[in-house]
Order: structure tokens, then C-alpha cells, then sequence
């Protein structure tokens, strides 16, 4: 398993963590915010690694969007859960690489 992919599988489940309506949004307000700010920079480097590994990097892309934008309640929730689905999808897909060797 490449390491883009475990990148996508944490980033995906703390993002469903985070889109969980009461417990998300109290534990993003109990550190300040600080939680999206780490999350962009997981996003950041997810991106990164999974384009040079050749992987989608729709999830990330969305990622970085909902760290920019989730401070706003609602908003923040539904951009929460969508990047975790969109990142648990793209995780769940077979690496390039590997299928490439396997050919």
C-alpha cells in the first residue's frame, strides 16, 4: 500500500470524525480551529503524493477546499462528510503502480 493511499484512508476517517454534527464541531471549537489548519496541511501533502504516484486527487483537492471553508457551521458539516466519502473512495481504488507490475 502506497503511502498516498494511507494518507487518503486517515484523511478520509478524520473527516468523517469531523463531519459528525455535535462531536466534530465541538472538538473544531475546543482547539481554536487548530484542526483545520492540520487538516489542510494533510490535505496538501496527500495532494502532493498522490500525483506523483499517479493517483486521483479529487478527495485532496476537496479536502483543502472544506479546510478553507469549514468554518462555517453548516456548510463546514456537509464539506466535511463529502471530502471523507470522495477520500475513502480514491483510498479504496487499486494503486497504478502496482497494477502496472502486476501487468
Amino acid at each position: 500500500m502506497s503511502a498516498a493511499r494511507i494518507l487518503m484512508w486517515v484523511t478520509g476517517g478524520l473527516e468523517a470524525f469531523l463531519g459528525i454534527p455535535v462531536f466534530g464541531g465541538t472538538f473544531i471549537l475546543s482547539l481554536l480551529w487548530t484542526p483545520l489548519a492540520v487538516m489542510l496541511i494533510l490535505h496538501i501533502l496527500t495532494l502532493v503524493l498522490a500525483q506523483k504516484q499517479g493517483r486521483e486527487t479529487r478527495g485532496s483537492v476537496l479536502g483543502i477546499l472544506t479546510s478553507c471553508i469549514a468554518w462555517i457551521p453548516f456548510l463546514g458539516m456537509v464539506m466535511h462528510i463529502l471530502t471523507a466519502i470522495f477520500l475513502l473512495i480514491d483510498a479504496a481504488e487499486k494503486d497504478p503502480e502496482r497494477e502496472k507490475q502486476m501487468a
